[in-house]
């Protein structure tokens, strides 16, 4: 394992690269949007995402991040997520990332700096994981429907108006979704809407300006499915 500290101010975006070992990361300020052609990993403090080996990737920045990052080799660590996702991060896995950055990659294997390397991994089987993840299918035409989707969360158009469009049946459309993101078109819509706030949340924006824009009603509607989402009301969330 080898641990790596970086601070990256709001808006910097890492660009396309991967890395040959698995990578944990963890922010403990800002909001980290990871992106992959498998799809969208939303960030927020307090929470880490699993990078799976050789994943092309980026990650952008909202807000200031202080990235604090542990390269894994998972092909000798087992009991290690086998895809990529977001995990909840306890305090007491909290306090041992930041101790690892402290730690050489070179640790003697009866060390302390092992003792505490080995206790972190024990420690990060235990995470659980959370739906911060938006999967994007591989049909181009499902592909381009979502790339509509997170562009304009607010867009009313039905599977049903989706699959005029491209000349299929709207049960085309439901089995495609389900088949490659294991979502129907409405959950994915909705998760799609609940990234997108999540996003527009972290940089500040009033909860009710966030609702309206990410398709819902009223602010009322937003803040009950967002509770029900994440077990949080919007406004303590980021607290």
């Amino acid at each position: 394992m080898a641990a790596m500290e970086i601070d990256y101010p709001n808006g910097t975006s890492t660009g396309l690269h991967a890395h040959p070992r698995g990578q944990l990361l963890y922010a403990i300020a800002g909001v980290m949007i990871v992106r992959s052609t498998f799809g969208t990993w939303v960030v927020p403090p307090n929470r880490a995402v699993w990078l799976v080996a050789d994943l092309d990737h980026d990650v952008r920045m909202v807000g200031d991040v202080k990235i604090r990052t542990l390269f894994i080799d998972d092909r000798h660590v087992p009991g290690l997520p086998e895809e990529s996702c977001v995990l909840a991060v306890s305090p007491l896995l909290r306090e041992l990332i930041v101790a690892a950055m402290s730690v050489p990659e070179d640790y003697a294997p009866d060390s302390r700096d092992a003792r505490l390397m080995r206790l972190l991994l024990d420690e990060l089987r235990q995470e659980p994981v959370l739906p911060l993840h938006l999967p994007m299918p591989r049909d181009l035409r499902v592909r381009l429907l979502c790339t509509e989707l997170v562009a304009h969360p607010d867009a009313a158009a039905t599977a049903q108006d989706w699959a005029d469009k491209f000349g299929v049946t709207a049960k085309t459309i439901h089995r495609l979704f389900v088949q490659q993101t294991g979502l129907t078109f409405g959950q994915w819509r909705q998760q799609a809407r609940l990234l997108h706030a999540l996003e527009r949340l972290a940089r500040g924006d009033r909860i009710i300006d966030v609702a309206l824009e990410s398709g819902y009603a009223s602010q009322s509607a937003f803040t009950a499915m967002f509770r029900k989402h994440f077990g949080l009301p919007p406004s303590v969330f980021y607290r």
